[in-house]
């Protein structure tokens, strides 16, 4: 998808809290900032140097960006703050003594206002090479594809196992209390339930992740949305075998949809649902730079943790960890 950094404050906030991509950035950029109490900082004027702008131009986007900036790490530094930072670079022009409070940008913040300044040339050089290293970092943690960046999240296969059982809970009752063609019914009924959750059916999909014919759709998503598909199919296999017992007869497909409209509708499942819409929106644009536009109002930025999460310290190479046959047959049926 086309990104502009300057419009969209989810697509900013990614950026700066992929620890990951922040650490590359600021090594290929190398700018000039000094050390004050363990932090690198720049002044309002050496931003302002650095992207080619006047000093007025960056108080301006200070005035209408205040929160998202000071969020990021920009800061007012007075009183005892200032006279420690008085006393270590007094001799610096910079620093003039009659000053009451000083901004002080730290690298996050200077790239924040980077991403925002439209006007600035240097500033569109720098968005450029963000995005560039945020997707090589991403694609290098996932280990070279993005197709299966849900399996670092340790969550994942406990997840899929889950799903998989109560999968067999959901074919059985299908099998025997529902009417329609051996084949059609299940994928007719799994889309019923995928639009259900995530208001898209397998066949959108697969599209946005541009999956290929033998890939299992099931196997890219995450545990929260697994466990969602889990507790539908879970809830309508027990639904369907409950009212072919009261009706005597086997559902057609639309009395099976309207089961699953009456499940969807539920409030006990409504903050799962939310839940399940917010995990796949926010995660696959921040990770995969997928949209979902059906589901676009649930998007927010991606966390530090969720970062660290799947492409950080706290992720799993799970397919070196699956070392023994038995779990190597697990995860190759999942993927099927």
């Amino acid at each position: 998808m086309t990104h502009d950094l300057t419009t969209s404050a989810i697509e900013r906030q990614n950026v700066l809290n992929n620890n990951m991509a922040i650490a590359s950035i600021q090594k290929a950029l190398d700018i000039e900032a000094f050390l004050f109490e363990g932090s690198y900082y720049l002044t309002k004027q050496m931003v302002a140097d650095f992207y080619e702008v006047d000093t007025r131009t960056i108080e301006n986007y200070l005035a209408s960006n205040e929160e998202e900036l000071k969020h990021n790490g920009y800061f007012l530094c007075k009183g005892n703050k200032l006279k420690n930072l008085k006393l270590q670079f007094g001799y610096e022009k910079t620093f003039a003594t009659k000053i009451t409070q000083l901004g002080l940008f730290n690298f996050r913040a200077f790239l924040n206002i980077g991403m925002l300044l439209a006007e600035s040339d240097k500033a569109k050089k720098v968005r450029s090479l963000i995005l560039d290293i945020v997707i090589s970092t991403i694609n290098e943690k996932a280990g070279g594809g993005t197709k299966y960046i849900n399996w670092h999240d340790r969550e994942y296969l406990p997840a899929a196992i889950q799903e998989d059982n109560y999968r067999k809970n959901l074919t059985s009752s299908i099998s025997a209390y529902v009417d329609g063609h051996p084949t059609y019914k299940y994928s007719a009924i799994t889309d019923m339930i995928y639009k259900a959750v995530f208001k898209e059916n397998a066949k959108e999909y697969r599209e946005l992740l541009k999956l290929e014919p033998k890939d299992n759709a099931r196997a890219t998503m995450y545990a929260e949305v697994l466990r969602v598909i889990s507790s539908f199919e879970n809830g309508i296999g027990a639904a369907i075998h409950d009212k072919q017992a009261e009706l005597n007869r086997k559902l057609s497909l639309a009395e099976v949809q309207n089961l699953i409209n009456e499940q969807s509708e539920s409030p006990a499942m409504a903050p799962f649902l939310y839940d399940a819409r917010q995990k796949m929106a926010s995660r696959d644009l921040g990770l995969r730079d997928v949209y979902h536009g059906n589901i676009a109002e649930y998007l927010r930025a991606l966390s530090p943790e969720e970062f660290d999460r799947f492409i950080g310290s706290e992720s799993i190479d799970l397919e070196k960890l699956l070392d023994n046959d038995e779990n190597r047959k697990t995860l190759e049926r999942l993927k099927k």
